[in-house]
C-alpha cells in the first residue's frame, strides 16, 4: 500500500473552456481528466488539445493527478491527441471505448512515438459490449493503471435503462471490478448525470464504494466533496481498524489463537483490511 494513490473523486473538465481549467486549480478533486472528447465541439478540438496539454504539463494543479481524455483513433483527432498528450507527459491518457488489448497496443505505440515517459499510463474506458466481454485482457495490458467505466455509453449500447439502484448495470459493473482486482489495477465508477439530485448521487456513491470501486468519475465540482467523504474511511472505521491491529499484535505476543474486537471474530484477513484502510487514510491526508 506504500504506492497507493487516492482516486476518490476524478473530475472531467472540458479542455476548451479556459475558465473551467482555471477554476479546476482550486477544486479539491483527487484527479482531473482534461477532456478532449465528449465535452468539446468539433470546431474547438484544436484549442482544447493545446490547453489540455499546457495544463497537464504545468505545475498549477498541486498534487492532483492530471490526465487527458483523447478522442478515439477512429476520429479525425485521436492520433494527434495521443501524440500531443505524450509530449505533455500527463499521469495518463484516458482512452474511450476500448474494446481490446490490440487497441491499447496502438495507443501505447503512439505514446512511445510521441516521447511519453514510461510513467505515462493508460486509463481505458470500458463502455461497450465488446469491451465488457474483453475486459480481462484490457485490465491486464502492461500499460494499464486504471479502468474507467463509461456507464452512459454502456447503457446505450446495451439498450439498458439506468435505474436509481442501477440493477440493470450491476452484472457488468461487477465483471469489470472483478477483472480490475484480478489484474491489480485501479477502477473508477461511472458518472452520475443529475447534478441536482444530491440524495440519488450519494446513494450511488455509497453503492460504488460498497462494491469496491476506488472512486467515481464526476461531471460537476459540486459532486467532489460528497464523493471524497463516501470514499474515505470514517473516523469510527479507522478507530476500529487501529484496535484490530493493536489487539491482533497483542494476541500474537501472548500466543492467543482466538481474537474478538467489539464482539467480532478477527482473522488475518481482517488485519490486512485494517492495515489497508489506515494506509488509504494516510495517503489521503498526504494530498
Amino acid at each position: 500500500m506504500s504506492s497507493y494513490r487516492p482516486r476518490r473523486s476524478v473530475l472531467y473538465m472540458p479542455a476548451a473552456n479556459e475558465r473551467a481549467l482555471e477554476k479546476a486549480k482550486d477544486i479539491q478533486a483527487d484527479a482531473l481528466i482534461f477532456d478532449l472528447e465528449d465535452a468539446v465541439a468539433p470546431d474547438s478540438k484544436e484549442i482544447a488539445r493545446q490547453q489540455a496539454c499546457a495544463a497537464a504539463a504545468s505545475s498549477d494543479y498541486g498534487n492532483r493527478e492530471l490526465t487527458i481524455r483523447c478522442n478515439g483513433l477512429d476520429t479525425p483527432w485521436g492520433r494527434e491527441d495521443v501524440l500531443a498528450a505524450a509530449a505533455a507527459a500527463p499521469s495518463a491518457v484516458v482512452i474511450p471505448k476500448v474494446d481490446g488489448s490490440d487497441y491499447l497496443d496502438e495507443i501505447s505505440e503512439l505514446l512511445n512515438q510521441g516521447g511519453a515517459p514510461s510513467s505515462t499510463q493508460i486509463w481505458a474506458m470500458v463502455e461497450t459490449p465488446t469491451g465488457i466481454l474483453n475486459v480481462d485482457q484490457i485490465a491486464r495490458h502492461e500499460r494499464m493503471s486504471v479502468m474507467v467505466l463509461g456507464t452512459n455509453d454502456m447503457a446505450k449500447e446495451l439498450r439498458a435503462t439506468i435505474t436509481a439502484d442501477r440493477t440493470t448495470l450491476l452484472p457488468y459493473l461487477s465483471m469489470c471490478l472483478l477483472s480490475a482486482r484480478a489484474a491489480g489495477i485501479g477502477i473508477l465508477d461511472g458518472v452520475y448525470n443529475d447534478i441536482k439530485d444530491e440524495a440519488g448521487f450519494e446513494a450511488v456513491c455509497v453503492q460504488g464504494a460498497e462494491m469496491g470501486f476506488d472512486g467515481k468519475t464526476l461531471i460537476h465540482p459540486n459532486q467532489v466533496a460528497p464523493t471524497n467523504m463516501v470514499f474515505s474511511p470514517s473516523m469510527d472505521e479507522l478507530d476500529f481498524h487501529r484496535r484490530v491491529i493493536e489487539e491482533f499484535e497483542a494476541a500474537e505476543k501472548d500466543g492467543r489463537g482466538v481474537l474478538t474486537v467489539d464482539g467480532k471474530m478477527i482473522e488475518n484477513l481482517h488485519v490486512d483490511e485494517a492495515r489497508r484502510a489506515i494506509a488509504v487514510a494516510e495517503a489521503i491526508a498526504a494530498l
